[in-house]
């Protein structure tokens, strides 16, 4: 009895280990989309304006070391992409603004997105979190975002995720750049490709 007891606490204890993602959801064309190209659009960061063309660099820097697609268009590219090209820029916000609003991935949208950027699929980022806070008499640094993954010829969200990794310190406050990279690396992990 007492051998079976420990079984068990042990097993309820590596299982609690092994968490997933808060949220994720794969479509089932998934398993047929393999794309060469893919883009980061660049990322609302919403009231966290510290993290403006940051986590846009470590979510291109992650992909590019998992080594799953020939070419990897970081935040920053797209960027000085939108400011040159008015026609693109348009396309975008309207795009985004759908998503948005109404849910809604406009596939003629998403394709011409495809066409003017060169482009596969793209990723759509929120951040949630990028902040130091206190819960529970603890320091936590925490990073917290949302991801979709767009096959922008046919505008079908391939594969969406949410999650968000705090890192507790007593003294020295992790850097939140990196609480984010170890976010990407995780949640990266379940995207298809």
């Amino acid at each position: 009895m007492k051998k079976l007891c420990f079984v068990a606490i042990l097993l309820v204890l590596i299982l609690s280990g092994c968490s997933g993602l808060r949220y994720s959801r794969v479509a089932p064309e998934a398993k047929d989309f393999h794309p060469r190209r893919i883009g980061v659009l660049p990322v609302d960061v919403g009231t966290y304006g510290e993290a403006r063309g940051v986590i846009d660099e470590v979510i291109a820097g992650v992909l590019v070391e998992k080594h799953w697609f020939a070419d990897v268009v970081a935040g920053g590219t797209i960027s000085r992409q939108l400011q040159s090209n008015e026609e693109l820029r348009r396309v975008v916000m309207n795009y985004l603004a759908k998503l948005k609003t109404v849910n809604f991935s406009d596939p003629e949208l998403s394709k011409k997105i495809g066409e003017l950027s060169r482009i596969d699929a793209f990723l759509v980022v929120n951040v949630d979190y990028w902040n130091y806070t206190v819960e529970n008499e603890k320091k936590l640094a925490r990073v917290g975002m949302g991801v979709k993954m767009v096959e922008a010829g046919a505008g079908k969200i391939i594969w969406e995720a949410s999650h968000h990794l705090s890192e507790d310190y007593r003294f020295f406050k992790p850097a939140l750049p990196d609480v984010a990279k170890s976010l990407c690396k995780k949640m990266l992990s379940y995207m298809p490709h």
